[in-house]
């Protein structure tokens, strides 16, 4: 339970800062850190156990039918990368609460940041490959929340849209990819798809199933050519960034990568694509790192190559290349996080990020200079401080590695060509700022920040030094399981400072020299750079969006036509593609089932139905005409039902063609009466084969299944409808509890449904004819006493026969819904006979309230057996006697169609009631048709 505790507290503890909106920042920034402190000190708790090279797993089922459940597991790795997340995090929380000003929401930015802790928790804990994906998504959600905070700048509200499209789509192709995993092993729990690795990477769908994981991992952790969308997210906070670019978001998908690395690892496609993809970014993400004038701009870059190297390491995959991986994620944690809050100090208290504007600032920020130069010492590799260490290590398995050949030389060089790029732009970020000539044009005077925001830097400052001078002592003891956990074996960790005069050394020499000299000269790198058309990724990444959109719109706009005979046209014809090879697949048309004679009654019915179904189509001008043969075709349906001993579907049909035909007839009233002709002889014979022969492909597949025996879910129901629901009317059993959640989730659609249709009717300005279509004007009665007087007498008539079916539903025909629509009917015929005035006056009661409540009371009906410890909507029933009555059953599904009842109701009267009301919104044009 702990581990479940890790992961759903910062969830939980979202709604804190919320709550205290109007309280002072102080405490809500004491309440954020607190939540996280709650969450690291359970991970502490169960740390011993992932330590010792043990994991801890804690499992929930949930839906074992998709393999899906609530499983979270703490090795070695999940370790390493929770504990990055909750410390690192709970020092940007300190951070953020003198960085934000007083206009800022401290509330909405701590929420929005516990709950992508909270994902980057899931992420990493995940004993799930679904579950994992789940929390995948979030951090893209509450990423976009983050970057786009200041949402008043149109530079955040884009960078926002870009991180959440770039890293959404990747997260698509993962989940594909993820798909395809589970789907070889038989399992998407972790320890099963370890099992079967041998497997997956035997298997034909091996190719795919990695290149679709990859594509989440590089759009997720930045890797080149889908770089682009980080340096734009640098318009969040700098707490933001900060935590965004040190331990989480980019960090996912440098952890995807070393969780299936045992799975998807040691193959030559591995090796091709993550090496050279790591090494592409590496390079890349260095040089224009080294160009950029914006503070955060360079640290982005030079994020984007530090992730490059990372993933180059884990795409050599060989123990050392781990280690030297998972080591490096630890340096670049600590001096990364330190050198965005450097950053953000100097933009607060400076009021620019502008490195041609800021310059000798060491003597007005002596200290946070100090801080500079020794994370910036880190970044570039300088001996004695951690980044000099992974750095090293990553030389050595480079300079190693022989996997292209008699081409592998090309690594180590770009590698180091590489590292002399980071020495360039670190000393850069700490001599143009802080050395040259003093500060011109700032909108501030520059100064040091209060010493609480610089603490979290002073911290991360001193780990550097120390994880520099005792690597083993500071850090084997987290480094070594997390290895283990990668490579399924115990790792043999030797990280020291010096290993006498090797390659390795010379490499890291190289790059101190050439780094300096590089930025010495760096007057011609911008030279060369000057000679390509520079061009905003923004405003790139806009125009694919514009462009895409413009396509979507025309093809829309071709496809949608406005002709409804088209739209059915290209629906039966792609039915017709589907079913035809299947029927033609069929070598005996008819089965071995005897057929029921047909009798008289059957055979009139049906030449009714025929008849009238014809008449529907060729009178389909005269609208009044072909609606009145319509409904001769739902009340033959109706018969049809009674006739075959379905009472309960009967009356559901009639009364639903009730409600539709008055739904119709109202909807006449703004439409012409009649249409030209306007069909010609080849459109009509076209018409004529598509229905004839999707009419008879339906017909053929009938017929097959009228003839061949069948085997039914029906018998389960009818043997369990009276032990298992309480009910002798089977199918009402079925839709309150077998099937209660399918009914749930109708009722809910009719509900939004309704909403959309009454919000639509409210803005709608019809035509509204004065006369018939012969110019005769509408009669000035407009409701006859004769109907008023029998709508008078049947609406008491309605409503008690409403209520009976009602009550009688669980064991004979009819129920919630069958009810619901007698009581509308009854009442949409008081509107017709006395107008929406009259009916107001009466019952002034608002609609869309009935439907939610209806809504509501079939949710709380379900919500109420996980009181007793049941599954959602389970029904319960029991007998009592009552004096007089005498035995009577009382059952928990009543409620539940009692939510139907009232949903039902509330939709429909909210749909016609307010399309009658229509009429009475504007006079009459007086021109006919």
């Amino acid at each position: 339970m702990n581990l479940a505790a890790i992961v759903f507290l910062p969830f939980i503890g979202a709604v804190i800062p919320l709550l205290l909106a109007n309280r002072e920042r102080a405490h809500i920034t004491i309440a954020t850190a607190l939540v996280a402190l709650a969450s690291l000190a359970f991970l502490v708790v169960e740390a011993p156990t992932a330590l010792a090279g043990n994991t801890a797993l804690y499992f929930a089922e949930w839906l074992p039918s998709l393999g899906l459940h609530i499983a979270f597991r703490l090795d070695g790795l999940a370790l390493f990368f929770a504990g990055l997340i909750l410390i690192i995090g709970i020092l940007v929380i300190i951070y953020a609460h003198y960085y934000l000003s007083n206009k800022d929401s401290a509330s909405r930015f701590f929420s929005c940041l516990l709950l992508f802790m909270g994902s980057m928790l899931g992420i990493v804990t995940s004993d799930n490959l679904i579950l994992m994906w789940f929390f995948w998504e979030l951090t893209s959600i509450s990423s976009f929340l983050l970057i786009g905070y200041w949402s008043h700048q149109s530079n955040a509200r884009r960078g926002a849209r870009m991180a959440l499209a770039v890293t959404g789509a990747g997260g698509l192709a993962l989940l594909a990819g993820l798909l395809l995993i589970g789907n070889i092993a038989g399992s998407f729990q972790l320890d099963a798809v370890f099992a079967a690795a041998d497997t997956i990477r035997e298997h034909d769908m091996y190719v795919p199933a990695l290149i679709l994981v990859l594509l989440g991992a590089f759009t997720k952790s930045a890797q080149f050519p889908f770089h682009f969308w980080l340096p734009h997210a640098m318009a969040a906070p700098t707490p933001v960034s900060a935590y965004l670019h040190s331990a989480t978001m980019v960090k996912a998908g440098i952890f995807l990568m070393a969780r299936l690395l045992p799975v998807l690892g040691g193959t030559p496609e591995w090796f091709t694509i993550v090496t050279l993809t790591g090494l592409a970014t590496l390079l890349f993400g260095a040089y224009f790192a080294l160009l950029k004038t914006d503070l955060k701009g360079l640290l982005a870059f030079s994020t984007i190559s530090h992730l490059g190297l990372i993933t180059m390491l884990l795409g050599l995959g060989s123990a050392g290349a781990v280690a030297a991986a998972m080591f490096h994620i630890l340096n670049h944690a600590t001096f990364k996080a330190g050198l965005f809050m450097i950053a953000g100090i100097i933009d607060h208290e400076t009021g620019s990020r502008d490195m041609r504007k800021l310059s000798g600032l060491r003597k007005a920020m002596p200290f946070t200079m100090v801080l500079a130069v020794i994370t910036s010492a880190s970044m570039a590799g300088i001996p004695f401080f951690n980044g000099f260490l992974s750095k090293e290590m990553f030389f050595a398995e480079v300079y190693q590695q022989d996997l292209f050949g008699g081409l592998s030389w090309f690594v180590p060089v770009l590698a180091t060509l590489g590292a002399m790029l980071s020495v360039a732009y670190s000393v850069r970020f700490v001599h143009d700022v802080f050395f040259q000539e003093p500060p011109h044009d700032l909108p501030k005077k520059p100064h040091e920040p209060p010493l609480m925001m610089r603490m979290p830097v002073i911290i991360f400052a001193v780990l550097c030094i120390a994880i520099g001078i005792a690597p083993m002592f500071m850090a084997s003891a987290i480094l070594e399981p997390a290895v283990a956990a990668v490579t399924l074996a115990v790792p043999d960790l030797d990280i020291a400072i010096w290993h006498g005069f090797n390659m390795p050394l010379l490499m890291s020499a190289l790059a101190l020299v050439g780094g300096v000299v590089i930025y010495v000269g760096r007057s011609e790198l911008l030279t060369f750079s000057r000679q390509f058309d520079p061009h905003d990724a923004k405003e790139v990444f806009a125009r694919i969006i514009s462009g895409t959109t413009r396509f979507c719109d025309n093809a829309m706009q071709r496809i949608e036509n406005g002709s409804l005979q088209r739209y059915i046209a290209f629906l039966l014809v792609f039915t017709l593609i589907l079913v035809i090879p299947e029927l033609a697949a069929i070598r005996q048309l008819t089965g071995d089932r005897p057929q029921l004679p047909i009798d008289a009654i059957s055979l009139i019915g049906a030449v009714i139905l025929m008849l009238a179904a014809l008449a529907t189509a060729m009178l389909h001008r005269q609208r009044l005409t072909s609606l009145m043969m319509l409904s001769v075709v739902g009340l033959v349906v109706s018969l049809s039902f009674i006739h075959f001993s379905a009472p309960d579907l009967a009356m559901t049909q009639l009364v639903v063609e009730v409600v539709s035909i008055i739904l119709m007839i109202l909807a006449l009233f703004f439409m012409p009466q009649r249409i030209p002709r306007a069909s010609s002889g080849r459109r009509v014979a076209r018409d004529v084969l598509l229905a004839g022969t999707i009419g008879g492909v339906v017909g053929t597949l009938n017929y097959a299944l009228l003839t061949r025996p069948l085997e039914s879910i029906s018998d389960f129901f009818l043997a369990n409808s009276v032990p298992g629901g309480g009910g002798t009317n089977v199918v009402n059993v079925i839709l309150v509890d077998f099937r209660g959640f399918d009914t749930l989730g109708e009722i809910t659609v009719l509900a939004i449904a309704a909403a959309g249709i009454h919000k639509l009717l409210n803005n709608l300005r019809p035509f509204m004819p004065s006369s018939d279509v012969d110019a005769r004007p509408w009669h000035r009665v407009k409701h006859p006493l004769m109907v008023q007087t029998v709508a008078q007498a049947i609406l008491p008539l309605a409503l008690m026969v409403s209520v009976y079916i009602f009550l009688r539903g669980h064991n004979l025909p009819g129920g919630g819904f069958i009810a619901g629509l007698v009581t509308a009917a009854a009442m949409i015929l008081q509107y017709i006979a006395n107008g929406v005035d009259w009916v107001k006056s009466r019952f002034d009661y608002n609609y869309q309230t009935l439907t939610s409540v209806g809504v509501m009371i079939a949710v709380f009906t379900g919500l109420g057996s996980w009181v007793f410890d049941h599954n959602f909507l389970t029904s319960s029933f029991t007998y009592v006697h009552w004096p007089l009555v005498g035995k009577f059953e009382l059952a928990t599904a009543i409620l539940f169609d009692l939510g139907v009842y009232l949903t039902v109701i509330g939709a429909t009267l909210m749909i016609l009631a307010n399309f009658g009301q229509m009429t009475t919104r504007h006079r009459p044009r007086q021109e006919g048709y």
